[in-house]
């Protein structure tokens, strides 16, 4: 049994995202594969998906709805889950098969993406990560133990886990492409040409805006003096994959 694991907390992605997401996983696996939804609210979950609540972790309430909860994950036990497990955030298209996600480095406790704008640095995206449940529990407590400290030493979730964890291995680097840094036509051709998508992704991230609904249907939501520049023409293949 595989077991992919995602988050949902307040109300930035619909449900539609998790029920979206298991349609997708269901579609892109040749094995036995479960979707784990951690989250705050379970209404209008598809009853296949198995829903625990969020791990509880000690953060600042500022911060509560922010990409720090995902640190909750790193604690020595989750409930429900055991192993080696895949997170995907809820704002991925899976574009090919996540089988090769549990096989790749075997051994490895955490395996992530490269961050696509720091080539180089060792900093991970985690977006899409593999990781071995207690592997790195110092993760969770370094953290509880002095927060602020934390929070105003790392600018967000993934730098600290990059900086901090003791092993790290980086996913293949055509696996996991950014829609906006890997596919998205340069100014000014992004007006001109929609997005392409190689045969080599197997998922493809929406980091930030657009969602991928909204670049699906060629919307950019973005103050009006942006809009010279942030631009997405209609880009069926989404449409495709995210269903």
């Amino acid at each position: 049994m595989q077991t992919v694991i995602c988050a949902k907390w307040g109300t930035r992605y619909s449900t539609d995202y998790v029920n979206t997401l298991w349609s997708m996983i269901s579609r892109n696996t040749q094995r036995e594969t479960r979707l784990v939804c951690y989250t705050d609210d379970r209404s209008g979950i598809d009853p296949a998906i198995t829903t625990f609540d969020i791990p509880e972790l000690a953060i600042p309430p500022r911060k509560r709805k922010s990409t720090w909860r995902k640190l909750a994950f790193w604690q020595p036990t989750l409930e429900g889950v055991a192993g080696n497990v895949l997170f995907l955030d809820l704002d991925v298209v899976i574009t090919g098969s996540i089988d090769a996600f549990f096989d790749y480095e075997p051994n490895a406790t955490f395996c992530v993406i490269e961050n696509w704008t720091q080539k180089g640095r060792r900093i991970g995206n985690t977006s899409v990560y593999r990781f071995k449940v207690g592997a790195h529990d110092y993760l969770c407590h370094q953290f509880e133990d002095d927060p602020e400290a934390v929070l105003q030493t790392f600018s967000n979730e993934q730098t600290y886990v990059s900086r901090t964890i003791t092993e790290m291995t980086f996913w293949p680097r055509r696996w996991c492409l950014s829609f906006k840094h890997d596919l998205l036509p340069l100014w000014p051709l992004n007006f001109l040409k929609p997005p392409g998508l190689p045969t080599s992704a197997r998922v493809v991230c929406f980091t930030g805006k657009p969602d991928p609904h909204e670049a699906r249907d060629g919307d950019w939501p973005c103050p009006w003096h942006e809009r010279i520049y942030k631009h997405v023409r209609p880009t069926p293949w989404i449409g495709q994959h995210w269903r």
